[in-house]
C-alpha cells in the first residue's frame, strides 16, 4: 500500500496547451501550461520572471469544447528547465478568473 497523503488543496492537471501572458506593467509572450489545478498552473517560457510578479495570463485550448481561460495569477517562483538554454518554468497562483 502506498503511504503518500496528497497536500493540494485541488488535484493538478497535466495538459499541454497554449498560452499568452503580460507581466503587469512589464513584458509578455507566449507560453505552454504544463499543469493546472483549481488554484494554480506551471507554464514554460523563454525568460525568467521574477517571483511575486502580477501577471495576466490566457491559455488557450486546443478544441473548441473547452473554452479560454484569462486570470489574474501571482508568480510563485521560476527556475530553468533542465539544460535547455531560453526554457523557464514559472508556478503561479491564480488570484482571480478574469473571464
Amino acid at each position: 500500500m502506498l503511504d503518500y497523503n496528497e497536500k493540494r488543496s485541488y488535484p493538478r492537471m497535466d495538459i499541454e496547451c497554449p498560452a499568452s501572458f503580460k507581466v503587469v506593467g512589464g513584458e509578455g509572450g507566449g507560453a505552454i501550461v504544463k499543469n493546472l489545478s483549481g488554484g494554480g498552473l506551471l507554464i514554460w517560457i523563454d525568460h525568467a520572471i521574477e517571483p511575486e510578479s502580477v501577471m495576466q495570463i490566457e491559455v488557450k485550448p486546443v478544441t473548441n469544447i473547452t473554452p479560454p481561460m484569462t486570470a489574474e495569477v501571482r508568480v510563485l517562483r521560476c527556475t530553468p528547465v533542465g539544460s535547455e538554454e531560453g526554457s523557464f518554468a514559472v508556478a503561479c497562483q491564480i488570484n482571480r478568473v478574469l473571464g
